[in-house]
């Protein structure tokens, strides 16, 4: 299902609005380094320092940047070693002359650059630009319908479709209201309202430098289930409930007195066994309308025909 976000980008400068970017602390010092092995004798290691931008005309970032320097050389395991690492805003190392490669992470974004570092001379400052900004992913039910946080979930993938049809996975399992900072550029976002039907999908532009806001809206709501002797009676314990979509197709199954679930606009068929005897009705869910379907207790080849009890 194709669903509808809603997106804006903040006005203002990108440090106002990452909440990790608005403080003014020192940065921590190095938190792990180990020069190069077998270094010819007499060489003598250089300072090199780097700093971060989100975009070319941008400020210093101050916070939340991870720092690794790697040797060029594969080692037997087939990976570069790890020469040194920091965490914060700027960093500084000290270096053997010879080449590195250096990478900068911002959460999922991040930049790699090949650098040199020379016998002699001065060694420039090196100044990395991630290209990078970030949104905050929230979702609604219907118009305005508030989805509780522990209901609803985000999987963000990369925009190109791959050869066998499906999509790289950026980050799964995405909590509403979290920030997620990326490289700029177009994410395919799913958002799974439950764990039955209701999923949605958008297209979401990262800017850099911007943090965005975004709002999917899904078509669904959440439906309870219960089996009674008379209308508005007390659900009946022992229940096994199946949900079946006007297809015939079952999307849900469970055993209780009362059956909570969250499913997509549509028409269903509530079937309940009770004691060797079944009992259904049919019940429409209409977006963010979350409603108790009640199922009368009466003759098994009847169909219980009263109406749900809208719970908004």
């Amino acid at each position: 299902m194709l669903g509808c976000a809603f997106a804006a980008s903040a006005q203002e400068d990108a440090f106002k609005n990452f909440k990790q970017l608005d403080s003014t602390a020192k940065m921590p010092k190095l938190n792990a380094f180990s020069a190069l092995p077998g270094g010819p004798p007499g060489i003598i290691a250089r300072d090199v320092s780097f700093d971060a931008k989100l975009t070319k005309d941008g400020d210093v970032m101050q916070e939340g940047l991870v720092w690794r320097v790697f040797s060029p050389l594969a080692g037997e395991d087939g990976k570069l070693p790890l020469v040194a690492s920091s965490e914060g805003g700027s960093a500084a190392f000290q270096l053997a002359p010879g080449d590195y490669f250096v990478n900068c992470a911002f959460g999922r974004a991040g930049v790699t650059k090949k650098l040199t570092v020379p016998e002699t001379g001065s060694v420039t400052k090196q100044t990395l630009v991630l290209d990078a900004g970030g949104f905050v992913l929230n979702a609604v039910s219907g118009t305005d319908q508030r989805i509780p946080p522990a209901q609803l979930s985000f999987s963000i993938y990369s925009s190109e479709v791959r050869d066998h049809g499906d999509r790289a996975l950026v980050m799964a399992d995405v909590k509403p209201s979290t920030i997620v900072r990326l490289n700029a550029g177009t994410y395919h976002v799913v958002s799974e309202y439950g764990d039955i039907n209701a999923v949605v999908r958008a297209d979401i532009q990262v800017e850099s430098g911007k943090l965005t806001q975004v709002v999917m809206q899904h078509r669904a709501a959440q439906i309870t289930l219960k089996l009674v002797s008379q209308p508005g009676g007390e659900a009946i314990a022992d229940t096994a409930w199946s949900v079946l979509t006007a297809a015939g197709d079952i999307v849900n199954e469970s055993v209780s007195a009362f059956s909570t679930m969250v499913l997509s606009e549509g028409e269903y068929l509530a079937v309940a066994r009770n004691k060797n005897k079944i009992y259904q009705r049919s019940f429409t869910v209409k977006a963010g309308r979350n409603t108790e379907v009640e199922v009368l207790l009466r003759n098994p080849a009847q169909v219980a025909n009263t109406t749900a009890t809208d719970r908004n």
